[in-house]
């Protein structure tokens, strides 16, 4: 390969690079049960382009473009906490970051567009106003002077809001009109974002306290932001709980249903149980998945210096395998109850 081709190969690794590829992961299990739970997509090719393009639109440019703007804004932060990333190692200029997520934008409001218009009516309206709605809390999120993620009490909810709850309106909105339990899922989805966004701080804790970010690790430490997260992740599993319950006793003739019920208490029981070794040592944590994270799933999720993180990580396999696993169940189930 010529010293041309590979310098434009690593060019273009670079700004795929700085649109974080890892993250889009993120907004897929919710995408996936909105789409389920409004029980209305058919196995056709039309209704499997329209899920792609769904995928598309949240994953490389919905959540890569606020990813884009995040590296571009932080670079200062950055040099500190990731200095190998594309901008501060010197791999794209400032001016070809703007270039990536100024393009990644037009692309994702053109297409959102394009399906909002052929859905037309209130479906539409919704499908759009969600996905521009995450875009510009995208940006808020890491542009000046706004900055959203400078302060815990903006930071969560935004991104609560974009990852766990619009995707759920969306991915019902395009196949049809919004079940009232999607609301309820998407809330659910909401508060568990926010709770796994304050302890994925732990890993920019050094850098976020020189530069004046007030994340809640910055605050009150490092044990007390894990007994705030359990806390708001055992709530969420317990009023899952309890609507699973609600919808058994209101849907019997889905008798799938009380199963749920049982699958999301092994799931909060199992929860407290990892989640008091990490409460007590916060930097050794649980050793139950160390294996699996390091090994297996580290590649996937990223590894850590700051051992609080690590533990945050090996937490997050055990939660996120709990919930999600209960949550697309759920949406299944309620699918079926729109069949």
């Amino acid at each position: 390969m010529s010293v041309e081709s590979r310098g434009f190969v690593d060019k273009v690794k670079a700004h795929l690079e700085l649109l974080d590829p890892v993250t889009w992961i993120s907004v897929f299990p919710c995408l996936a049960g909105g789409v389920m739970a409004s029980g209305s997509m058919q196995p056709t090719v039309h209704d499997y382009l329209l899920l792609a393009a769904l995928f598309l639109l949240y994953g490389p440019l919905g959540t890569g473009f606020s990813q884009s703007v995040n590296d571009y804004y932080d670079l200062e932060l950055d040099r500190v906490n990731e200095p190998t990333r594309p901008i501060p190692s010197g791999r794209l200029s400032e001016k070809e970051a703007i270039w990536n997520w100024s393009i990644v934008l037009v692309i994702a409001v053109a297409l959102s567009s394009w399906i909002g218009t052929s859905i037309g009516g209130e479906r539409g309206m919704i499908f759009v106003g969600s996905l521009l709605a995450g875009l510009v809390i995208g940006y808020l999120y890491s542009a000046p002077p706004f900055k959203l993620k400078k302060n815990i009490f903006f930071s969560g909810p935004a991104v609560g809001f974009s990852y766990g709850f619009i995707t759920y309106l969306s991915a019902n909105a395009l196949f049809s009109d919004i079940r009232p339990e999607v609301l309820w899922l998407a809330g659910l989805n909401f508060f568990m974002a926010i709770a796994l966004i304050v302890m994925n701080d732990f890993k920019s804790q050094e850098g976020d306290a020189k530069g004046g970010m007030k994340s809640l690790t910055v605050m009150i430490g490092a044990k007390n932001t894990f007994l705030v997260a359990f806390i708001i992740i055992d709530l969420v599993f317990a009023v899952f709980a309890w609507l699973a319950w609600d919808w058994a006793r209101s849907n019997p003739q889905i008798t799938q249903f009380p199963i749920l019920v049982y699958c999301v208490v092994v799931g909060l029981v199992l929860n407290i149980i990892v989640q008091i070794p990490i409460y007590r040592d916060p930097k050794s944590g649980i050793t139950l998945v160390q294996h699996a994270v390091d090994d297996g799933f580290g590649n996937a999720i990223g590894k850590s210096e700051v051992q609080e993180h690590n533990a945050f990580l090996r937490f997050q396999v055990v939660n996120n395998i709990l919930f999600l696993t209960n949550q697309m169940f759920a949406a299944a189930l309620v699918g079926m109850k729109y069949m």
